[in-house]
């Protein structure tokens, strides 16, 4: 061994399992979540129709601010890791029927979970602590939509676990 590779060498650590790039990558698709999120939002609170849904239909507007500060907070870290944040939103699924607009936006919120549940882990592999610390923020807002959704659909909240 060199006397270069030597000092470079600590047997207790291993490389991680992601790299930046890949870590920018995984951000840019949580973003385009982000930005798939502000438009059913926004459009599902509109459309909602009836007495049962209309106090829903107000707290998916406020949902729709919050997704875009989320949206906001990617990119910068996106940003400050090097990378170019997307402008292109993930499809946004429509239905004519409340039930099925809300059901749409909780198995987004429960992907999404799983995503920034399996992000903060890679951050902080990374030692993007702050990054980590950010989508944990994102992440409190996140769980308070899904639970939100499943009373308005009069179920339990679902036990997403984390993608894989």
């Amino acid at each position: 061994m060199a006397s270069t590779e030597r000092l470079n060498y600590m047997p207790n650590e291993t490389a991680p399992s992601i790299t930046r790039e890949k870590l920018i990558d995984l951000l840019n698709e949580d973003l385009s979540r982000e930005f798939q999120a502000i438009i059913a939002y926004v459009n599902y609170s509109q459309v909602l129709k009836g007495a049962a849904y209309m106090n829903i239909a107000e707290e998916l507007a406020v949902h729709a601010t919050e997704e875009l500060a989320h949206a906001i907070i990617l990119s910068n870290q996106i940003d400050y890791l090097g990378g170019m944040p997307t402008t292109v939103p993930k499809p946004v699924r429509t239905s004519e029927k409340a039930e099925d607009m809300l059901r749409f936006d909780l198995e987004a919120e429960n992907e999404t979970i799983r995503n920034y549940r399996r992000r903060i882990k890679q951050c902080d592999e990374l030692g993007e602590f702050a990054t980590a610390e950010q989508i944990r923020q994102i992440l409190i807002q996140e769980q308070d939509h899904q639970t939100a959704l499943a009373t308005a659909l009069g179920i339990n909240v679902p036990n997403v676990g984390i993608a894989d």
